[in-house]
C-alpha cells in the first residue's frame, strides 16, 4: 500500500491508542492463568493477533468482543501433541513465548517471517545448550523442547530486554527458585519493569534483589484478573511530534504515572525545540525513528545507544539515514550513535520506502505531513497501529492510502 501525503497542518485531539507492549504482557499472563481473565482496551494489531493465535495453540480459550479479550488460561498439565505457533513477524511474541514453550517436554514449533527468524535468539540458544534442551532453527521455524529447569541464569542485558521478560513469564511456574543475573549495561530496563508490573497484576511475585539481579521464587501460579491496557506513549510520540512542525495536537488517555520508557519523549522533544541535544535512547529504542525525524525538522541532535536499532523489523539506523536523506537531511551513523545535522529540508523527489517497518512508516509520515510525497509499504502500520492513518485524518492531515 502507498500512503500519499499533501502538505497539511495537524490540529485536534485524539485518545492514545492502547499500549502494544503492555497488551502482549497482560495477554500472556492471562493465557497462563487459572480461571478466566478479562483484558480490556486491546487494539487487534498484527502483532497482538499473533500473540493471541499462539496462546490458542498452547491451549488457551479466547473470545474477543470489540476491544475486550476474555481468556481462559491454558492447562500446562494437559497432554497435548506437538504445538505449532504462528508468530508472524512479532519479535515480542516469539521471544516472550519461547521460555513458556520450554516449560513442557512436548515439542513446539514456532514459525515466523524470514526477517523475524534472523533476529538474535542466542540467549535462549545458550540456555538450551547448557540444559541439554532442543533448540533447532531453520529458515522459517524454530523447534524447541523442554522441560526447562530453574536455577541461576546469566543473561547479557544489552541485546534485548525481551529475553529477560520471556524468562520472567516462565520461571515462576517451576518448582525451584531461580535467579537472573544481568550482564551490564542494562538497556531497556523500563520494559523489564513493565513485565514485572504485569506479573504482579496476575499474582506472580518477582523482584530486583540487586541492581543487576532478579529473584524469582518457584512454585507460583498465575491468578485470573480483570485489567485495562493503558495508553501507548510510543504511538503518542508520533502524534505529538506533529506539534514541532506547527501542529496543535493533544493526546488524551496517557497514564502520567506510567513506567513506559517511551514516556520520556516529551522531555526529548523539549530539548530538540531548544537546540541540538545528545539523547541516550538505551531505555527507549522505539523512539529512535521519530526522534531522528524531529531532529531533522528542528536543530539536529545526536542519539546514542542506537546499536540495537539495527536488529529490529528493519535496520532502523540505515533505513532512517536513507529516507531522511530524501528530504535533504544530513545523517551520520556510527556503531552506537546517530548524528542528525541541522540543514534545510525539502519535499522529496523520490518515493520513500517504509522498509517493511511500522515505526519507519510512522516516523516518515510526520515529515510527509509537512512536505508531502508518498511512502511505499505503508500497510505495515497494521503491525502495531492499524488505524494510524485514520487518526492522522482526524487531526486534519491530508493523506490518501491505496495501491500497491
Amino acid at each position: 500500500m502507498i500512503a500519499t501525503f499533501y502538505p497539511s497542518k495537524a490540529r485536534g485531539n485524539i485518545s492514545a491508542p492502547p499500549s502494544k507492549s503492555m497488551a502482549h504482557r497482560l495477554l500472556i499472563c492471562a493465557g497462563l492463568s487459572r480461571g478466566e481473565s478479562l483484558v480490556q482496551n486491546v487494539a487487534l494489531s498484527d502483532d497482538i493477533a499473533a500473540t493471541l493465535e499462539c496462546l490458542r495453540a498452547l491451549g488457551a480459550d479466547i473470545e474477543i468482543s470489540s476491544s475486550d479479550v476474555h481468556i481462559s488460561g491454558a492447562d500446562r498439565e494437559m497432554p497435548m501433541p506437538v504445538a505449532d505457533l504462528a508468530c508472524r513477524d512479532s519479535g515480542s511474541t516469539l521471544r516472550f513465548l519461547i521460555p513458556v514453550c520450554l516449560l513442557s517436554s512436548r515439542k513446539t514449533i514456532l514459525r515466523g517471517t524470514e526477517q523475524l527468524l534472523t533476529r538474535p535468539l542466542g540467549v535462549y540458544e545458550d540456555i538450551c545448550r547448557k540444559q541439554g534442551l532442543t533448540f533447532v532453527k531453520t529458515d522459517g521455524s524454530l523447534t524447541v523442547q523442554g522441560p526447562l529447569s530453574g536455577g541461576d541464569f546469566v543473561v547479557a542485558a544489552d541485546v534485548s530486554s525481551q529475553f529477560i521478560s520471556g524468562l520472567l513469564f516462565a520461571l515462576p511456574l517451576l518448582d525451584r527458585e531461580s535467579c537472573i543475573r544481568l550482564i551490564p549495561p542494562i538497556e531497556s530496563r523500563p520494559y523489564i519493569d513493565m513485565t514485572m508490573q504485569a506479573l504482579r497484576i496476575f499474582g506472580v511475585d518477582v523482584s530486583w534483589s540487586a541492581y543487576d539481579t532478579l529473584s524469582i521464587p518457584g512454585g507460583q501460579f498465575y491468578r485470573s484478573a480483570c485489567v485495562r491496557v493503558e495508553g501507548d506513549y510510543s504511538a503518542a510520540a508520533c502524534f505529538h511530534a506533529l506539534n514541532l512542525l506547527g501542529g496543535e495536537v493533544t493526546v488524551d488517555g496517557l497514564d502520567p504515572n506510567s513506567i513506559q520508557g517511551d514516556r520520556s519523549y516529551d522531555v526529548f522533544f523539549e530539548q530538540l525545540k531548544q537546540g541540538a541535544p545528545v539523547i541516550d535512547i538505551s531505555d527507549c529504542p522505539d523512539l529512535g525513528p521519530v526522534l531522528m525525524t524531529v531532529a531533522a525538522a528542528c536543530h539536529g541532535a545526536t542519539l546514542i545507544g542506537t546499536r540495537r536499532l539495527r536488529y529490529k523489523e528493519s535496520d532502523r539506523v540505515q533505513a532512517m539515514q536513507e529516507e531522511l536523506g530524501k528530504f535533504g537531511a544530513d545523517v551520520e551513523t556510527k556503531e552506537n550513535s546517530v548524528r542528525v545535522r541541522a540543514c534545510p529540508l525539502h519535499a522529496p523527489d523520490r518515493l520513500r520506502d517504509g522498509h517493511n517497518d511500522h515505526r519507519i512508516v510512522m516516523a516518515l509520515s510526520v515529515l510527509a505531513s509537512r512536505f508531502g510525497g508518498s511512502i511505499s509499504g505503508a500497510e505495515t502500520v497494521r503491525k502495531s497501529l492499524p488505524d494510524f492513518f485514520d487518526l492522522l485524518r482526524l487531526l486534519g492531515i491530508d493523506v490518501a492510502t491505496g495501491g500497491i
